[in-house]
């Protein structure tokens, strides 16, 4: 018996305080305040560092010029139809956050109790990030208004504040929305990056039956557009690597014998290549604004910079690679399914540098739908952390087989600007 079974009753008490208090980005204040205890319950003189209000950063050094981090996500998903939700704020462990927390928490037990840091080859440091699901983002747009928040995403907001200013390699992990009949991890699958757009069409009202000639319909405007939308998917590069997705997102309150003088659409934007998405946002841009004018109206646009696509490591995941073929435990490996258009602010931490996801199964039900569940707690909860553990130990000391690259803070958020506006 190792650290990682003795480990394993705590837990998966903790597994399941976690489920059944779920909570929404910058909220997670029961998720962080458990973390926190835990984390001085094993180290009473680890050195908690805080941000964004329930973000938390321990390291432990060895004195190595390099850091890897090892993230975990507070938070949980807007899902008020799941059966574990919370009734007042529709949060739900729907995404599987709560086992990051919990094989994080694992990992830091066994380094502390074997007091392991010496056999790694860098520095760890394990960073508690809140608000990864793109959710509430009323409440969120409150509180960048009020300058408590810079961004949405809770890893931009952490990188913003330097967070990761002195971070060389990041590894991260997350469920896997599938059901598997053997015990099963995934490698190497980049995820897209996204924004979202928003189109205010205004017009003018009149009287459809008695003055239609006087009206100007912002909803005609708005159907062109739809139209101009699919007709430049035939010129889209690449077109498996985007999607958008046009919808309505106000409805006219208006009697049904007056013309339209407003309507609202949006779009995500989901891409690879952020050069060619901030092309693709100037075309949406043009076919908006030449659509309304050419109805007689005008177009407000909004654009809301989302996350940037993750483009994994592959160095440090041949590593992972590696690791698998001596886990006889974990029974098969998913590393050719290449991308997904599913994104997350891991991406954001991609730009920076090396990083990697490595996904877990051990789930069933549709991630982020209402039944989604752990059901292979064993493996979810003892034998993947220790997998992830020996995962660090091994990259760490192929340090020489890790193709490297850093940008800067200052870099990233140019990035993030030049998508905003």
């Amino acid at each position: 018996m190792d650290y990682f079974d003795e480990y394993y009753p705590l837990i998966d008490k903790i597994a399941d305080d976690l489920f059944t208090h779920p909570e929404l980005g910058y909220k997670e204040f029961h998720t962080s305040q458990t973390v926190e205890n835990e984390i001085k319950r094993i180290c009473p003189k680890a050195n908690i560092k805080h941000f964004s209000g329930t973000g938390l950063r321990v390291d432990f050094n060895n004195g190595s010029s390099k850091t890897i981090a090892i993230i975990a996500e507070l938070d949980s998903l807007y899902q008020p139809s799941h059966f574990a939700a919370n009734s007042e704020t529709g949060a739900a462990q729907a995404c599987g956050h709560f086992t990051q927390v919990t094989a994080a928490l694992s990992i830091i037990n066994n380094l502390v109790k074997t007091d392991a840091i010496s056999n790694f080859g860098t520095n760890l440091a394990f960073i508690f990030t809140p608000a990864e699901e793109y959710v509430d983002l009323s409440f969120r747009k409150k509180a960048k208004a009020a300058g408590k928040i810079s961004y949405f995403g809770g890893k931009q907001e952490a990188i913003k504040l330097g967070i990761f200013d002195d971070i060389d390699y990041c590894i991260s992990t997350h469920a896997i929305g599938e059901d598997f009949a053997k015990r099963t991890i995934e490698v190497d699958c980049n995820l897209a990056g996204f924004n979202f757009e928003y189109f205010t069409f205004k017009g003018k009202a009149s009287h459809a039956g008695f003055a239609p000639e006087a009206g100007i319909n912002a909803e005609n405007m708005a159907s062109l557009f739809t139209t101009a939308l699919a007709y430049l998917r035939q010129s889209v590069k690449n077109p498996n690597q985007i999607r958008y997705n046009p919808v309505m997102t106000s409805q006219n309150e208006m009697s049904i014998n007056v013309i339209p003088d407003h309507l609202q659409m949006g779009t995500d934007l989901r891409y690879f290549d952020s050069n060619y998405a901030i092309e693709l946002q100037n075309k949406f841009i043009n076919a908006a604004t030449g659509c309304a004018q050419a109805l007689g109206g005008q177009v407000k646009i909004e654009q809301q910079v989302g996350y940037l696509p993750l483009i994994q490591s592959k160095s440090m995941n041949q590593r992972v690679k590696e690791v698998f073929k001596r886990t006889p435990e974990i029974e098969d490996i998913i590393d050719n399914r290449g991308y997904v258009m599913a994104a997350g602010d891991i991406g954001d931490i991609s730009f920076l540098m090396p990083t990697i996801q490595i996904g877990y199964g051990g789930f069933n039900g549709t991630i982020h739908g209402k039944d989604f569940k752990l059901v292979d707690k064993d493996f979810v909860l003892r034998i993947f952390p220790r997998f992830v553990y020996n995962s660090i130990l091994d990259i760490s000391t192929h340090l020489d087989e890790i193709k490297t690259y850093r940008k800067t803070r200052d870099q990233y958020l140019t990035t993030l600007s030049k998508m905003e506006n």
